[in-house]
């Protein structure tokens, strides 16, 4: 089953693990739209900045720092994903109680190895 996700902290450069999250969310046929703070591409898929408004999205995996997340908390809300997903280095106790207040499941894991893993 397709997971419609936001990759936020979406870059194009290949080195990146937001890079790596976007190139096979869309290999394991997952729609994606990658937001980031620079334009530009991963594979097919466009990275677009700000805050675009989308519907029916299943999950928001996270590759910004927890600084970085405040300015993001209400669009991640307003999104109303089933789930976030901290990947290592964007933990955030304040987004997860939340996301959990707003029953949006918090977790801490890496998307990476989730998909190739078949956990995703």
């Amino acid at each position: 089953m397709s997971k419609k996700t936001v990759v936020l902290g979406a870059s194009d450069n290949p080195s990146r693990y937001s890079y790596l999250a976007v190139q096979r969310l869309a290999r394991h046929g997952h729609p994606v739209v990658a937001v980031g703070r620079k334009e530009g591409k991963v594979g097919d898929t466009n990275i677009i900045t700000g805050k675009p408004e989308e519907k029916d999205i299943d999950t928001v995996t996270l590759y910004l720092s927890p600084l970085h997340q405040k300015d993001y908390y209400n669009y991640i809300l307003s999104l109303h994903p089933k789930r976030i997903i901290f990947n290592p280095g964007a933990e955030n106790d304040e987004l997860a109680d939340l996301a959990k207040k707003n029953q949006i499941e918090p977790i801490e894991a890496c998307t990476l190895t989730m998909l190739a893993t078949g956990q995703y």
